[in-house]
């Protein structure tokens, strides 16, 4: 495909129940802390609806009767790293990224996840090298307000309607939202089709592949 054909040059994935199958492994660490700590233990659902967004914007949410949001931070990043909770990529995503990257697009991260956090886990799948930049919690503003896709835009000169936003929840669908840009709901991550389908993404998609029809 040539470049003059494409509707978008830059596209923007989110990390968390995008292209890596995390959902679970978020789920069961939030239990596991709040089952250390003595806190009310979330529900499955109550986590799914806040993946996405950072640390320091989470804790509040699930744990509101608990002071000292940074225990709990330390304490699931502890979790975190302990868990071996299988984590892989969703399928196809692997070829997706090559695939997008071999015809010329620019690719980008912007995720909830800490710096440190998504290094190393790009790092252990080996996607380091396709992506050209990314954005994280420790260095934006939580989604959805749009500050990481605007620093985006920003750092490669596009703008916003020559970029797409791709993301399986309802923060990453505002966040394009607030900042005028497209976006592609994925149906197998956080949230399921009907609540992605509010923010009126320009698709929504249950497979990874699928994706590079719309692009």
């Amino acid at each position: 495909m040539k470049r003059k054909d494409k509707a978008f040059d830059l596209v923007i994935f989110d990390w968390d129940g995008t292209l890596m199958d995390t959902v679970g492994k978020i789920v069961s660490c939030m239990q596991g802390v709040a089952h250390e700590l003595a806190l009310t233990v979330p529900t499955e659902q109550q986590v799914r609806d806040v993946i996405g967004l950072s640390l320091p914007t989470i804790m509040p949410i699930l744990f509101a009767g608990h002071q000292d949001h940074q225990q709990i931070i330390d304490c699931y990043r502890r979790h975190h790293l302990a868990s071996d909770y299988p984590t892989p990529l969703f399928d196809g995503v692997e070829l997706l990224i090559k695939q997008l990257h071999d015809a010329g697009y620019l690719l980008a991260i912007a995720t909830g996840k800490a710096r440190e956090g998504l290094d190393r886990v790009l790092e252990l799948n080996g996607l380091e090298q396709y992506f050209h930049a990314s954005r994280c919690a420790s260095d934006s503003q939580s989604k959805p307000h749009p500050e990481m896709l605007q620093s985006l835009l920003s750092h490669f000169e596009i703008s916003a309607d020559k970029a797409i936003m791709i993301g399986d929840s309802i923060h990453d669908l505002t966040m394009a939202n607030n900042a005028n840009m497209a976006s592609i709901g994925v149906s197998y991550g956080a949230h399921d089709e009907a609540r992605l389908q509010v923010l009126q993404p320009l698709a929504i998609v249950s497979q990874a592949s699928a994706i590079r029809d719309y692009l």
